[in-house]
């Protein structure tokens, strides 16, 4: 068994976990590629073809969770395709700012971008209040997703 593979797949599981909570990084692609690590330093005889397979859809589900939470909020929330843009941008525009910017760009966005097409605030409020629950909800739904990945990997390995 490589240790090197090994230490590398822990260490990118770990950092894909502490990233599921950042939007636009892949975090279930990263845990993935740990996992691959884990499986490769020991030949595959643990956690082989199929178990990869299962993971990596597991991986893709959780991508489309990730980039798809937020929009699909605003549209719950009422936001027109101006707010779903403002979303989208806000979401884009937050990235500098960390955590609070990562979190609250997307519901701004949708708010101005959906106030700016529409100036009624009680609508274009319904669609910031959207966007940021379902960004929320994406990051729950992404840690599900992520610790299904480690689970399944870990009784994989196990047992």
């Amino acid at each position: 068994m490589d240790i090197l593979l090994l230490m590398a797949g822990f260490i990118l599981i770990l950092g894909g976990l502490v990233f599921m909570a950042l939007p636009i990084v892949p975090g279930a692609a990263i845990i993935y590629l740990g996992i691959l690590l884990v499986a490769w330093a020991d030949d595959f005889s643990r956690i082989g073809g199929v178990m990869l397979v299962v993971l990596a859809f597991l991986a893709i589900a959780g991508s489309l969770v990730d980039n798809l939470a937020g929009v699909m909020g605003a549209r719950y929330g009422g936001a027109s395709t101006w707010g779903v843009l403002g979303a989208v941008l806000g979401a884009l525009a937050g990235l500098p700012f960390g955590l609070p910017g990562v979190i609250l760009g997307p519901a701004i966005g949708a708010v101005t971008f959906e106030y700016l097409k529409n100036p009624e605030f009680k609508r274009a409020s319904r669609a910031g209040a959207g966007s940021l629950a379902g960004f929320l909800l994406g990051i729950v739904a992404k840690y599900v997703v992520g610790g299904l990945m480690v689970g399944i990997a870990l009784v994989a390995y196990f047992f």
